[in-house]
């Protein structure tokens, strides 16, 4: 795009500039629109599970419903709690909310369909997501409320707790694929196995125990159910959010189901293949690759509505249990036996 503009008479410095915010806006606004959708979609899931009906009066098919709640939402007022730390408190649901979408800078739709397209896309996005915890902890303790303060703990400790897991996964598929490119994973697993006929590390049986650690684990790195002890209604009212109301509140929904998506994509792009067809026959690389990639995203999506709709709460010991007594382990495991696995079949014994 960039090109564009300077075979046009722009001069380069503008060019850049114009076509980085015309690829972020192409991103963001396309993003905020699929927030909306996916969340009527999550509550027809869960409505069908309970045999019910869910959304269906605002719109055809009860397809505004979320657009009215948005707008319900902007009119409220914006409450601050006259203890609170009143800086802080404004500002997190802006961290929660912008870490969310910083992330996306490096996700491929498809061959040369990336923002940025840097060598170590899968490390940012690492670093980037860590960052959006600071805004729940900021919440918690900036709230000056007992229940906000605790949840604020609780995600602390949560996030550590399952980013651990998560980075010996990702170090798995790394030693496979052989680079941090997001784009070069996603091609490393063209013909993977099978005889070259499936793409995927997921169907890989040395692979496929990771990426089911990975999926649970973006359960937990998102506080999705079962692991959404951070917002237990039963418990802390509505955790973090608990103080915050109008558009502050609408943000930390915006970045939570933002984030969701965004592990979506992770399991597509690390795991099944991404923007490419599950099986490796030339016919079926006619349809475009961002099709592959959000119809994978729309099965996990539809796992993590299910999940939420028919699993009930971890206690918090179970929590951590999974993550430091099971999770961890395994995932230091299967790091040790890749590592051997390819340096007998790849690297060779003596490499």
């Amino acid at each position: 795009m960039t090109d564009f503009f300077v075979r046009n008479g722009m001069l380069y410095d503008w060019a850049w500039t114009l076509s980085t915010v015309i690829g972020i806006l192409v991103i963001a606004l396309p993003l905020m629109l699929a927030v909306a959708m996916v969340i009527y979609a999550e509550r027809k899931i869960w409505a069908a599970i309970a045999l019910r009906r869910g959304p269906n009066v605002v719109g055809p098919f009860g397809l505004l419903q979320s657009f009215a709640d948005g707008l319900k939402v902007f009119l409220k007022e914006t409450i601050i709690p006259s203890s609170s730390n009143k800086a802080l408190f404004l500002i997190a649901p802006i961290i929660t909310f912008t870490t969310a979408l910083i992330v996306w800078a490096v996700v491929p739709f498809d061959v040369g369909v990336v923002l940025t397209d840097i060598n170590v896309g899968l490390l940012y996005i690492l670093a980037a997501s860590s960052l959006g915890v600071y805004g729940v902890i900021l919440a918690g303790w900036a709230s000056n409320s007992k229940y906000p303060f605790f949840s604020a703990i609780r995600a602390a400790a949560q996030m550590v707790s399952y980013e651990v897991s998560i980075g010996f996964v990702i170090i798995c598929v790394v030693l496979y694929a052989g680079t941090f490119n997001l784009t070069g994973i996603v091609m490393a697993q063209q013909g993977n196995i099978g005889f070259g006929l499936l793409n995927g590390f997921g169907f890989n049986p040395l692979l496929f125990p990771m990426a089911v650690v990975f999926l649970i684990s973006s359960m937990a790195e998102t506080f999705r159910t079962p692991f959404d002890l951070v917002e237990a209604e039963s418990e802390l009212v509505a955790g973090h959010q608990t103080e915050y109301s109008s558009m502050s509140f609408a943000l930390f929904w915006l970045g939570e189901y933002a984030n969701v998506i965004l592990m979506c994509a992770l399991n597509a792009i690390l795991f099944w293949g991404g923007f490419l067809p599950i099986l490796n026959i030339p016919i079926l690389y006619w349809i475009p690759g961002i099709l592959w990639l959000l119809l994978k995203m729309s099965i996990f999506f539809f796992i993590f509505g299910w999940v939420k709709a028919t699993v009930p709460r971890y206690r918090y010991d179970q929590l951590m249990r999974l993550g430091w007594k099971i999770f961890l382990p395994l995932s230091l495991l299967f790091v040790v036996l890749i590592s051997g696995w390819l340096m007998l079949t790849r690297y060779g014994v003596g490499a």
